[in-house]
Order: C-alpha cells, then sequence, then structure tokens
C-alpha cells in the first residue's frame, strides 16, 4: 500500500562558537523517491566557510561549517510522502548470504550499539518468531519495558546503557531496537526523522530494518519501526540514516561551542 501525505517543517536553533570551529550539520529532510521536497527554504548566518557533502547512503546531505561567535539556522519545508507499506507480519529475514552488499555494514555492532552482547538474550526472548513477526516482539518489548524519561541519558548513553536502566529518549529507543534487530541477523539502521506526534516537538529517531520485500521475489526493503510510537512509516519525514546517532547528529562540533535556542514544529497538511 502506497500513502500520500503532506508534512509541513519548521526548524530553528542557534549556537555560539567560542573560536573559529568547524561543524557538521544536518537537519533538512532528504531528497529521495519516497518523500518529495515541495518547497524549502534554510536560512544561516554568514560562515567563513559553507560546503555540502552527501550524507551516508546518499540520503540527504550534510553542511561543512566554519564560523565563529553566535550562528542561527532556520529551516522550513513541505513535504510529499509517498511511502510503500507492507504489514511487518508477514515479511520474512532475508538470509545473511542473500543481503545486498549495501546492507551488510547495519548488521555489525557500532558505537552505541553492541548487538552482540544481545544475541543470548533476543534468542531467549524471541527465539520462537521469525522476521518481521520477531520485529514487532521486539519493538513490543522496548515500548512495554523503557520509561521515556527526557535528561536521564547524553551522548555518551548506549543501547546496552539503556538497557541496564529501562530509560531514555527516542535515541536510546532506536539504540536499543537497532541492537535487538543485528543480534537478530537482521539489517538495522538509525533513521533520524521529522514526525508531527512527537511530543515535545523535536528532531526525532526511529530505527529502519532490513526484510523481505512482498513485490520482488528474493528482494528486500527497508521498513520504519518505532518503539516510542511516536512516529509511523506514513508520516516520518527522512533527514539522514547511520549505523547509530554518531552517524546522524543534527550538529557534530570540533571545538568549544554552546548550544543556544533550539524550536521544532511538523504538522499534516490538509
Amino acid at each position: 500500500m502506497r500513502t500520500c501525505m503532506q508534512i509541513e517543517i519548521e526548524s530553528s536553533f542557534s549556537f555560539t562558537a567560542e573560536a573559529s570551529t568547524d561543524m557538521l550539520l544536518q537537519f533538512e529532510a532528504a531528497a529521495i523517491p519516497e518523500q518529495q521536497i515541495l518547497s524549502c527554504e534554510t536560512r544561516m548566518d554568514p560562515a567563513e566557510h559553507i560546503a555540502r557533502v552527501a550524507a551516508q547512503d546518499n540520503i540527504g546531505e550534510r553542511i561543512w561549517l566554519r564560523c565563529q561567535g553566535e550562528f542561527n539556522v532556520h529551516y522550513s519545508a513541505r513535504i510529499g510522502l509517498q511511502r510503500m507499506q507492507a504489514g511487518l507480519d508477514d515479511l520474512g529475514r532475508l538470509d545473511p548470504h542473500n543481503l545486498p552488499a549495501e546492507t551488510v555494514q547495519y548488521l555489525f555492532d557500532s558505537r552505541y550499539c553492541a548487538a552482540t552482547r544481545f544475541q543470548s538474550f533476543v534468542e531467549a526472548e524471541f527465539g520462537g518468531k521469525t522476521g518481521g513477526r520477531r520485529v514487532l516482539a521486539m519493538r513490543d518489548w522496548i515500548t512495554r519495558k523503557i520509561r521515556y524519561q527526557p535528561g536521564t541519558s547524553d551522548s555518551n548513553t548506549t543501547a546496552l546503557d539503556s538497557f541496564v536502566e529501562r530509560r531514555g529518549i527516542c535515541r536510546d529507543y532506536a539504540h536499543l531496537m537497532v541492537s535487538f534487530a543485528r543480534a537478530s541477523e537482521i539489517p538495522a539502521r538509525y533513521v533520524s526523522v521529522y514526525a508531527p506526534e512527537v511530543d515535545p516537538a523535536d528532531f526525532h529517531a526511529v530505527a529502519e530494518v532490513f526484510l523481505q520485500d512482498p513485490d520482488i521475489p528474493g528482494g528486500g526493503a527497508w521498513y520504519i519501526v518505532d518503539a516510542t510510537r511516536m512516529a509511523g512509516p506514513d508520516d516520518a519525514v527522512k533527514i539522514g540514516v547511520g549505523r547509530d546517532a554518531a552517524d546522524v547528529s543534527f550538529m557534530t562540533v570540533f571545538g568549544p561551542t554552546q548550544f543556544g535556542n533550539q524550536q521544532v514544529s511538523v504538522r499534516r497538511r490538509g
């Protein structure tokens, strides 16, 4: 089934760099087949250097900046979503040797997602299920067992930390979902998105898993899974993807920087 929806986005943030500092930004909706950029505008203060580069898997763009002092960013866009959706219940797992080459990296451990540490747990807890049914069972476990609690994690928090402490934010839910899936030999990646039901409104994180494509014999496709239940495949606008949050931060800085104000508004149109 193909969903069709328009999403309006307003996003702004500011920061102050103490000295001339390099930083990498990724905050714009990606121009990809499943989402059309109907209109967009990015306004930024003048900088010593601004350059656009392709982001991971060529999904979206990053912006290199070199600047000093206060810097303001404002982004607005209207996005048309046309995403193919399939019920995960009936989707099978592709055996690792049948996976496309570009998905293999998403089976491996990464900075925040030590999937191998979860192999015994996922087999004991979800061993009776495979493919999409297993993905849904893992998602539901995370929803039940993890408490959404802002302020309880930071840039050092890993999926294992969240598993032990049983609390976190969307970033931590996504890391756990990615780790569980990889531990089940299902490629999974971290996805930054805009979505209208996120509360409080902010940049949001979900997972994507690679399962069989019902329309292509022997083929596979990526499917959005959000254990926070705040974003669905029909209204999530992708910004970028990566192995975990380290690859898709909306702002990565390479020097002393003080973050200022941030506002995000996402709403359905029509």
